[in-house]
């Protein structure tokens, strides 16, 4: 564990006698977003955050290595469980999403694993949304099978579909807000009250709406993940994952969770709950997941990561407000038979979205074409400022044909199921001039429905 891994906050002690903004809760959230985690560097005096390019520290003595590895003391050892410059990136993001701690990793896929694998023993299952990533999808329905894990996965319009779903061997429900592809807006509150009385944990994938349009923690949620390869890092140029714990959930309320409250031989029979308390969760997922597995992070991703967030506030906002107009361009257009983005008026999830995501309803949205599936094809390949790529949370304008590529390995029903049928593309609207958005997306549907 690192001295800067929100364990509180142990190696973020400011002796100028200055308030740091990362424990000051008066500080703003641009404030924070640019702030939070770092300081300027102890040995060079360097301000942005070092890429520290190293495998291996060294240890003051034998003593403080056997504390090391026995987790009684915190600090580095060796950059597949930490890093300083990963520590800076985890403590940032546990404090814009309100957490008590943070662990990251190589990807969104490699978090979400980190948490099953900290969570579940082979048998047991968990409920999730329907409405996700089709590469969760495929990862919860099919990959966790093979670990003896059964996913199943519900309509989350209605959060009484997910109390219907319970069994005496669900550990969690997993939600994913602003749902990729189709921006469904999920009531994260009342399924946090289901997930609660039955005494296991809520997680929320944020990827998509980010801390700075929706902080699941307020709502109920105990456990976050992130791509961080999304609009965290925004840039479209470093891989990344994150868990967040929210200190609150209480692991020893049931029999449910040996991992959090029986001994781990690994260490000497230590409790992790008991030990580590409202950061325990964080700490097993690190000290054994990450360090058993190997899907670190690494630092110059990180950095990167780190830069992005710097200017999330601002990118957030123009992504918010592109979106919105590119929303109400296509849902006027005489090719496009429906548009679900939660910031239309004639969206389901409008008063949902009201709810949750009053700043803004992010940039990710799907709509759909009347030609189908072979016009969808035509027009991801007829448009020039949009970048055909399988990817989102860019500075850039992406489209793509979910039915072709991200959800393809799904049966069609499925596809329909997700929100990704024939018919639907989805956008990750960037920062670009908007007018020049709207007249690529015009060009090419005139070119997709031509005769």
């Amino acid at each position: 564990m690192s001295d800067n891994d929100n364990t509180g906050n142990a190696g973020n002690i400011d002796t100028s006698g200055n308030t740091p903004p990362d424990a000051d809760p008066s500080f703003g959230f641009a404030t924070r977003a640019i702030h939070a985690g770092a300081r300027p560097d102890a040995v060079t005096g360097a301000r942005s955050t070092p890429i520290y390019q190293t495998t291996a520290y060294v240890f003051e003595d034998v003593d403080h290595a056997a504390d090391l590895f026995n987790l009684q003391t915190f600090g580095f050892i060796y950059s597949r469980l930490t890093n300083p410059t990963v520590a800076v990136l985890e403590e940032r993001i546990a404090n814009l999403e309100g957490g008590r701690a943070c662990v990251c990793s190589a990807s969104g896929h490699a978090a979400q694993f980190l948490t099953f694998f900290t969570l579940l023993e082979p048998g047991d299952e968990f409920i999730a949304s329907r409405n996700l990533y089709g590469g969760s999808i495929t990862q919860f329905g099919i990959s966790f099978k093979k670990l003896g894990w059964t996913c199943h996965f519900v309509d989350p319009r209605d959060p009484e579909n997910f109390r219907a779903a319970l069994t005496p061997r669900c550990k969690a429900i997993f939600v994913e807000q602003l749902a990729n592809p189709g921006a469904v807006v999920v009531d994260v509150e009342p399924i946090a009250d289901i997930a609660h009385a039955a005494g296991i944990p809520l997680i929320v994938d944020n990827t998509v709406p980010s801390p700075y349009l929706f902080r699941p923690f307020d709502w109920g949620a105990d456990l976050i993940v992130h791509s961080t390869t999304k609009f965290l890092s925004g840039h479209g140029n470093a891989m990344g994952g994150a868990l967040v714990e929210s200190g609150h959930f209480d692991w020893a309320q049931n029999d449910k969770f040996p991992s959090m409250t029986k001994p781990d031989p690994a260490y000497h029979d230590l409790t992790f709950y008991e030990t580590f308390g409202d950061f325990g969760f964080t700490t097993k997922a690190r000290a054994v997941a990450l360090r058993d597995f190997g899907p670190s992070l690494s630092p110059a991703n990180a950095f990167y990561t780190i830069t992005g967030i710097e200017t999330l506030p601002l990118r957030m906002q123009r992504h918010t407000e592109n979106a919105q107009a590119v929303a109400e361009f296509l849902e006027a257009h005489p090719a496009v038979a429906w548009v679900s983005y939660p910031g239309l008026k004639s969206s389901p999830y409008r008063g949902l979205a009201k709810k949750y995501l009053p700043v803004g309803c992010g940039s990710v949205f799907t709509f759909g074409l009347k030609g189908g599936f072979e016009a969808g094809v035509k027009l991801v390949e007829s448009v020039n400022l949009f970048s055909h790529l399988a990817n989102l949370g860019d500075t850039r304008s992406l489209i793509i044909h979910p039915a072709s590529t991200t959800h393809r390995q799904l049966s069609e029903a499925q596809q329909i199921a997700a929100g990704a049928g024939p018919d639907v593309i989805r956008l990750s609207v960037g920062i670009e001039s908007v007018e020049d958005l709207i007249r690529d997306l015009d060009t090419g549907l005139r070119s997709a429905t031509a005769d």
